[in-house]
């Protein structure tokens, strides 16, 4: 699979100065966390849900969640359960993997199930059976020190019993990390059982949504969840123990964005008529603000200011805009050569090509490193290629 692979090669070619690469479930563990975009929710009772895997792998969607926890009834989990080992052998048949140990038809997404308890991640994985090929891991969820080393102990023995690489994918969302009473030490204690399992741990979600629930808030369509700033704090001190670029760090997934579509704004748009009208595109902005959209590119972007890459997403409308505003620019691609060029090794400071700023080599190193990796999963843009025209080129006509 690649981000972007559901487009032509030949609009690829003129989007992209660097297109991106490919891989699989199997590809490393550094690649997949920062290729997994937008990570599409599903709950796990859908009973078209192998056709829905398909069709979204052919939309562009690399990162899918098969839900058992929230997004559904307690009384639907046994049913949920049901369901997926149903549909896992019918994703096989759909993908073109019966019988056989690689894909054959369309490659499917790599699949995560969430889960409530531990003592699921054994028994799904057992009554999946050689279908378990298909599965990338599980979300853990209201993820602490004491919750969650469990949840990976489980996983840890669910993986030799399959012989299959399982990834765990922990959600930051209990009340613990959000009082500020109690946050630090709960903070201490995630990092030492994620670093613990280190090799497991693909990459933290935050659960913005119950952090709100715990005061009765829920931030408009013209908000974002920096402007909640009880959510912001959190967001901040996670990134600073969790995110770290010195090797310590994890990939931090962005929030959930709540919107689909709009009927009355208190505020204006957020989106730039300019960028656009350049590329005669004012409709899909219109289209872009009557279903709320202006605010989730906003918020996109903040995510990548504030440290997060990629972003948890429960509507298909809301994966392209995560995957157009995480490719590279060109200009950020020049930067990120010019700082890590071997000669530069020693540091100093120095024009960009763009002439337009100062790249500090040490300063910058880790930025540039982040960046690399971010073009080869998500590709670089063309020099007159901007996100609107990535935007456009993956929207249906």
């Amino acid at each position: 699979m690649r981000h972007f692979g559901h487009i032509a090669p030949e609009v690829r070619q003129r989007l992209f100065h660097q297109e991106p690469c490919a891989f699989s479930a199997d590809s490393p563990a550094r690649l997949l966390a920062t290729a997994l975009g937008a990570t599409l929710y599903s709950p796990a009772t859908r009973s078209r849900l192998a056709d829905d895997i398909v069709k979204q792998a052919g939309k562009g969607v690399v990162s899918m969640v098969l839900c058992l926890e929230d997004s559904i009834d307690d009384a639907d989990v046994a049913d949920g359960e049901d369901n997926l080992v149903r549909q896992f052998a019918d994703l096989a048949d759909l993908a073109g993997l019966a019988d056989r140990g690689t894909p054959a038809g369309t490659e499917p997404p790599l699949l995560f199930i969430r889960v409530r308890t531990p003592e699921q991640i054994l028994d799904l994985v057992r009554r999946l059976g050689p279908f378990a090929r298909l599965l990338s891991g599980f979300v853990l969820p209201k993820f602490t020190e004491e919750r969650g080393i469990p949840f990976l102990e489980a996983l840890t023995a669910a993986e030799a019993d399959s012989g299959r690489r399982l990834f765990a994918m922990p959600v930051l969302e209990s009340p613990e990390l959000l009082y500020r009473e109690s946050r630090v030490e709960t903070l201490e204690g995630i990092a030492r059982a994620v670093d613990k399992y280190r090799d497991r741990v693909l990459a933290l979600r935050l659960g913005v949504t119950d952090f709100c629930s715990s005061y009765g808030l829920r931030r408009a369509p013209d908000m974002t969840a920096y402007d909640v700033q009880i959510v912001a704090s959190v967001i901040a001190d996670v990134v600073n123990m969790l995110g770290r670029a010195d090797g310590t760090g994890f990939t931090v997934t962005g929030p959930v964005w709540e919107y689909f579509r709009t009927s009355e704004r208190m505020f204006k748009p957020q989106l730039r008529q300019s960028p656009f009208l350049e590329v005669q595109a004012a409709e899909l902005r219109d289209k872009l603000i009557e279903h709320a959209m202006d605010g989730l590119l906003r918020e996109i972007s903040l995510d990548h200011a504030n440290g997060l890459l990629g972003k948890t997403c429960i509507h298909p409308s809301h994966v392209l805009p995560v995957h157009a505003l995480s490719v590279v620019s060109h200009e950020e691609y020049s930067d990120a050569q010019d700082i890590l060029r071997p000669e530069r090794g020693g540091g100093g400071v120095l024009r960009s090509a763009y002439t337009n700023k100062m790249n500090e080599v040490k300063p910058h190193r880790a930025w540039a490193e982040r960046t690399l990796l971010r073009a080869e999963v998500f590709g670089v843009a063309h020099e007159d290629v901007g996100f609107v025209e990535l935007l456009a080129a993956g929207i249906p006509g």
